[in-house]
């Protein structure tokens, strides 16, 4: 029986293996495979290059150093709330466009922040040690405590040069110390006009052909000056060939590759449905609102873009949760892995109740999800005022507590990037934030019922319309120095406003925190030691030739330049200038702007375009660097096709495409439609 479950189970790693999937971190990462497959060397050199030129912005996106005095990629959709922020009435930068002339005229991204990896340290032990022989909620506490400890005790050794982060992997089979360099000053520097970098909107989005020219560039800046980059990329003119292996260097945000079926389950049934019911609603309360005015089209035109692609990843995420054939092969693989544990009876006595604790875990939470969305995960509160009032009222009351004993997104290493958030000087509409605080408090009526006492905490005998209303325009939480003068001011400062804003957040509080305590007692807690038990167990049958899932950490994937079959026709790899002209209609989404309406005749029309690759990414990917075994630039990820959705779970090679943009046209673009010569000049371009 041992030998039987020990050889399925290593039959089905040997498959996974061959395929080109795996979000690989840069201490695992499998040179050798692609030396056999692809005949190139991938050493630590190019990795420690690549590791360091590649940044992460915290919105959930990833860029690449692109010249030696702070120029960064990224993805147009990637700086779509600093173009907002940076946009007004009288200049929309959407759907204009923008070029900094020279480097003073480059503008300053409210709240935005760059992040590089620069070193990393494993700390599995020493959770292990913190967390032995106590129950599953108290292991839960120490690991917390002892993870903030952890960080704090490395920015303290970093003599405050580097941020430390506490990273899970494995679903907790490895701890690791991230250390990285913070920018908190990224600055606009090119964005072309929305019209061709979603080229297609929202029918193209998912798809291939595609014809997007995707891209911005931001720069960091020190003390005032450009920083200091020397690890950045060079720029292959000609982009990638067809057939060539390529390698993505980005932060993947995540996946749920190792969920057993119980929780996968819960996915399909409760927390898709819920969310897909709910957002297609606000989409269509946003599109009606966004026909009232030219201001109001305005402000919601990035929003509802990110919307219908969140309707689109999540409605085929449940399709895929939803195909019987794939979810029996789930099945099967968590079948082999239970049977391979049970056949050794050490392994039996170490791991054999993990997914009894998961599905105990799964049991509880189905029972309080609505309430703890609605409530504690600001379901029922959306708008960026009340979330401003949750977190000063919320964060003036944790910053008292000890630095081991917060919330651990209060801790000490978590406050600059919450100050810079928080304190940071962006434009808030109210009549847009009354729209959404509106939306929410209607729909946590629809789904707790009107006999909820969190409703009626909340709404009293009030409407939803009425109470939103009547905070969003009575509150001061727009003005940053009011919000300033609040966190600064500490508890007693909170506790003395007036604020109808401050007002609701410190009177559902006490309820919020109850639902996050129950919460972390009696579903994160055992959920987090079983999926470790899973994690050790995976370790101990498979080795240690495996990835982890995504987690918005740095990862590198490779595969190649190649289409794929799409019902019985081949999908080309390529795209070339000319199909775009030919697909224009004029009207959005198919509308050119008119720098690419008259440079038409310019352009090479067999320039590539976008191109697909064998790449497995998923969500945090984008503005990846694409590149060549030589570690030049060759394209920019952007999106992945609607098979790649499924990507969450499973991963299928013959299927599965990264979709990027070519540097060819990206360069092209540069010269021939924007002038963007300086741009040109300061990129370190090879034939």
């Amino acid at each position: 029986m041992q030998i039987r479950a020990l050889a399925v189970a290593m039959t089905i790693l040997t498959s996974t293996a061959i395929a080109e999937e795996g979000m690989w971190t840069i201490d695992n990462f499998p040179a050798d495979r692609i030396q056999e497959r692809y005949d190139v060397t991938i050493g630590e050199d190019w990795l420690r290059s690549a590791q360091l030129a590649t940044t992460r912005l915290e919105n959930g996106c990833t860029g690449s150093f692109a010249s030696p005095d702070g120029l960064i990629l990224t993805n147009n959709h990637c700086t779509w709330s600093c173009i907002r922020n940076l946009s007004s009435a009288e200049r929309n930068l959407s759907d204009e466009g923008f070029m900094a002339a020279a480097r003073e005229d480059e503008l300053r991204c409210p709240g935005q922040q760059i992040s590089v990896l620069v070193d990393f340290d494993e700390v599995t032990d020493e959770i292990a040690d913190a967390t032995h022989g106590l129950d599953d909620a108290a292991a839960n506490e120490a690991r917390k405590a002892r993870l903030t400890e952890l960080e704090a005790a490395c920015e303290e050794a970093s003599d405050g040069e580097f941020s430390c982060e506490a990273v899970k992997l494995y679903n907790g089979g490895q701890y690791f110390i991230y250390q990285y360099k913070r920018y908190d000053d990224v600055r606009l520097v090119f964005a072309p006009e929305l019209d061709i970098a979603a080229f297609g909107g929202d029918p193209d989005n998912f798809n291939f052909p595609r014809w997007c020219l995707d891209m911005s560039f931001l720069r960091a800046y020190e003390d005032g000056e450009p920083a200091d980059t020397p690890n950045y990329l060079q720029w292959r003119q000609a982009g990638p060939q067809a057939g060539e292996p390529v390698f993505v260097s980005g932060h993947p945000g995540s996946t749920d590759r190792s969920l057993t079926m119980s929780q996968l389950r819960m996915l399909r049934d409760l927390s898709y449905p819920n969310w897909l019911l709910r957002y297609s609603e606000l989409r269509g309360r946003m599109l009606a609102w966004a026909n009232t005015s030219d201001e109001a089209a305005r402000i919601v035109q990035q929003s509802i873009l990110g919307i219908e692609n969140g309707i689109k990843v999540r409605r085929n995420q449940l399709s895929a949760l939803q195909n019987d054939a794939m979810m029996a092969e789930k099945e099967r693989q968590e079948r082999a892995l239970r049977e391979a544990v049970e056949a050794d009876p050490e392994l039996r006595s170490a791991y054999g109740g993990a997914w009894d604790l998961i599905d105990g875990a799964i049991a509880v939470h189905r029972n309080m999800y609505e309430e703890y969305l609605f409530i504690e995960d600001l379901a029922g509160l959306q708008g960026d005022l009340f979330t401003y009032a949750r977190l000063i009222v919320r964060g003036t009351g944790e910053i008292e507590l000890p630095n081991s004993e917060r919330m651990r997104d209060y801790t000490d290493a978590a406050l600059p990037q919450l100050e810079q958030f928080l304190l940071a000087e962006r434009p808030i509409s109210r009549e847009y934030d009354r729209l959404r605080l509106s939306f929410s408090l209607d729909k946590m009526r629809e789904w707790l019922g009107p006999d909820s006492r969190y409703v009626h905490r909340i709404l009293g005998s009030e409407s939803p319309d009425t109470l939103a209303a009547n905070l969003v325009d009575n509150t001061g939480l727009d003005d940053p120095e009011f919000r300033e003068t609040l966190w600064r001011g500490g508890r007693s400062a909170v506790l003395a406003s007036d604020d109808p804003m401050i007002r609701l957040a410190l009177a559902i509080e006490g309820d919020a925190r109850a639902l996050r305590t129950r919460f972390e007692d009696e579903v994160e807690a055992p959920l987090t030691r079983g999926e470790e038990m899973i994690a050790d167990a995976r370790f101990r049958i498979y080795g240690t030739d495996i990835y982890p899932d995504a987690t918005f950490t740095l990862r590198i994937t490779y595969g190649a330049v190649e289409g794929w079959e799409e019902r019985g026709e081949a999908v080309e790899p390529f795209t070339r200038t000319s199909r775009l002209f030919e697909r224009a209609t004029g009207e959005r989404p198919f509308m050119l702007p008119p720098t690419w309406q008259r440079t038409r005749e310019d352009l090479d029309a067999e320039t590539p375009f976008n191109f697909v690759a064998t790449t497995d990414i998923t969500g945090g990917n984008s503005g990846s660097p694409i590149m060549a075994a030589d570690g030049s630039l060759v394209g920019l990820a952007f999106d992945g096709n609607i098979h790649s959705i499924a990507g969450a779970y499973w991963f299928d090679e013959s299927i599965n495409r990264t979709v990027g943009v070519n540097t060819a046209i990206m360069l092209e673009a540069l010269e021939v439609v924007y002038g963007a010569d300086h741009l040109v000049e300061e990129l370190s371009i090879s034939e």
